[in-house]
């Protein structure tokens, strides 16, 4: 199949978790023999940090404006099997209408953020940031599948109060050829890891369960990765934090930390079934995980047998107690269900069949 993709970044992975979904998932499609065009806008701050400029899965379209590439947009989506729109595409609503008023592909909507926009989707109408910038209560029900990153009841939703006619999940995912076990590196070894671009609503559960055991335990070493962290962060002294790390490096600094968080966005902790990329990129490196609790987590984990859960500081250090044996037996049984059930290849292969019963309807009832 032919996929025509307008979304936020392929080419840039700071500051963002788009650019690592569509990598594995697009990597695995051209594998399997499909072909995708992908289009993305040429902001400054991902041109400034692009760390893969000419995706060899892809053909990547860089556009300055939207009227300049409009002709070969419109060219592009009627030649299309699947046409997509994803949550944060810059020309999002525009990219909407083109797709949705181009007569033959597939038309479908792939939210890497659902709460978010479901959120936001209730503020129509009123000021409410990012409200209008890629969906509108009105284009839900145009759309010919939704894909979510976020299940459980979220997919009712959609349907049952948003008017979507097909909706189904499609959950971030690893590649195993980039996220496996490695060498520890020295400049990285820590007790406790976090990886994670900075969020507001993320940063109270960051003090929580990373500064204050850090705090309580002067004499170990504790790692925070990621960008956009205000000078605001009053770091404590026996925690090291890099600015940003390519996903070339994600394994390295995972596979130097004895233990690495993980911290949900506030947003999925109210819906639950939104499993952090990060989750699926750590067990995938045979590293231990301490989490923050969230409905639907049994769907993907099992509690203190592939991932441990916390509540609180005393949570983090009682994780931080066990023995290396013990720990090791926790990240073995991770490792084992990620590898199985969310790999890159699982879910482009869970895109096309989507896309297929999505597609099967229609045509039946055009042939009767």
């Amino acid at each position: 199949m032919k996929f025509v993709i307008f979304g936020l970044t392929v080419s840039s992975s700071w500051g963002n978790g788009h650019a690592t979904t569509w990598r594995g998932v697009l990597k695995e499609l051209h594998r399997a023999g499909h072909r995708i065009v992908f289009f993305e806008r040429d902001t400054p701050y991902y041109a400034a940090n692009r760390d893969l400029p000419q995706p060899p899965f892809c053909e990547l379209v860089l556009y300055d404006d939207w009227r300049t590439v409009l002709p070969r947009a419109r060219r592009e989506a009627a030649s299309a099997d699947v046409a997509m729109v994803t949550s944060y595409c810059v020309d999002g609503l525009a990219a909407d209408r083109l797709v949705l008023d181009t007569p033959g592909p597939l038309h479908v909507f792939y939210d890497i953020d659902t709460p978010i926009t479901l959120r936001d989707l209730a503020h129509a109408g009123v000021a409410a940031a990012g409200n209008s910038h890629y969906l509108t209560p009105e284009l839900v029900p145009e759309f010919d599948l939704y894909l979510s990153f976020t299940g459980g009841g979220v997919l009712d939703d959609l349907t049952t109060n948003w008017g979507a006619r097909r909706a189904a999940p499609l959950y971030c995912s690893v590649d195993p050829d980039i996220h496996h076990p490695v060498p520890a590196v020295d400049g990285f070894r820590c007790a406790l890891g976090y990886l994670g671009t900075y969020s507001e609503d993320r940063q109270p559960a960051l003090e929580r369960l990373l500064f204050e055991p850090a705090r309580r335990r002067p004499q170990e070493r504790f790692m925070v990765a990621g960008a956009q962290y205000p000078e605001s962060v009053v770091w404590p002294a026996n925690v090291r934090h890099v600015q940003h790390l390519p996903p070339d490096w994600h394994a390295s600094f995972y596979c130097s930390s004895r233990v690495t968080l993980n911290i949900t966005r506030q947003a999925m902790l109210r819906t639950g079934y939104a499993p952090s990329v990060r989750l699926f990129e750590a067990a995938s490196c045979g590293v231990p995980i301490v989490t923050d609790r969230w409905p639907g987590l049994e769907e993907f984990f099992t509690p203190d047998e592939d991932i441990l859960v916390v509540d609180a500081p005393s949570g983090v250090e009682r994780a931080l107690d066990m023995t290396d044996a013990k720990l090791r037996e926790v990240a073995h049984a991770a490792r084992q269900r990620v590898v199985a059930d969310h790999t890159c290849q699982v879910r482009a292969r869970e895109l096309v069949d989507a896309c297929e019963q999505a597609a099967r309807p229609a045509t039946l009832a055009s042939s009767a």
